[in-house]
């Protein structure tokens, strides 16, 4: 019998971080509010790659960089279930699932045409209602916004 071989489908990491579980529908609205067109460092994304606990998956992989728990956070609204992987030397030191904040700041847009911030140059803010079910309510308006409602500005 011959020997079974395994490949990572991705090159593996020497010290940085890898968002993995990304939905491949969303890999690149994270890279977009992640702002890794404007990093330097080595970048790796792979998208709609084999995943045994999704249909299919994304991950990026960004070297020498560690993000601050704020900004990877902001992901949680367009991808609950991603999982952050610190490597220090080709080791996974830590595991971190991403949480959604309690309050979300200039990344969603108000769906109320009226509302202020969509009439003067200012930031959205906006609670979370529910982090289970991804349900946001503005600040401003009070507008409540699902999950499946969300536009990112």
């Amino acid at each position: 019998m011959g020997k079974i071989r395994k490949e990572l489908q991705v090159a593996a990491l020497c010290n940085g971080t890898a968002i993995d579980h990304i939905p491949s529908n969303v890999v690149f609205k994270v890279v977009s509010l992640l702002e890794l067109d404007k990093l330097d460092n080595p970048i790796t994304i792979g998208n709609n790659l084999e995943s045994k606990k999704m249909a299919s998956k994304g991950i990026i992989k960004v070297a020498d960089k560690f993000f601050e728990e704020d900004v990877v956070n902001k992901i949680a609204v367009i991808a609950p279930n991603v999982v952050l992987n610190i490597i220090k030397d080709y080791e996974v030191v830590e595991k971190k699932r991403v949480t959604l904040p309690k309050v979300i700041k200039g990344i969603v847009k108000c769906n109320n045409p009226k509302c202020i911030t969509n009439n003067e140059p200012m930031a959205t803010h906006f609670g979370v209602v529910d982090a289970e079910k991804i349900e946001l309510r503005c600040h401003y308006c009070n507008l409540k916004i699902k999950r499946e409602d969300i536009i990112l500005k």
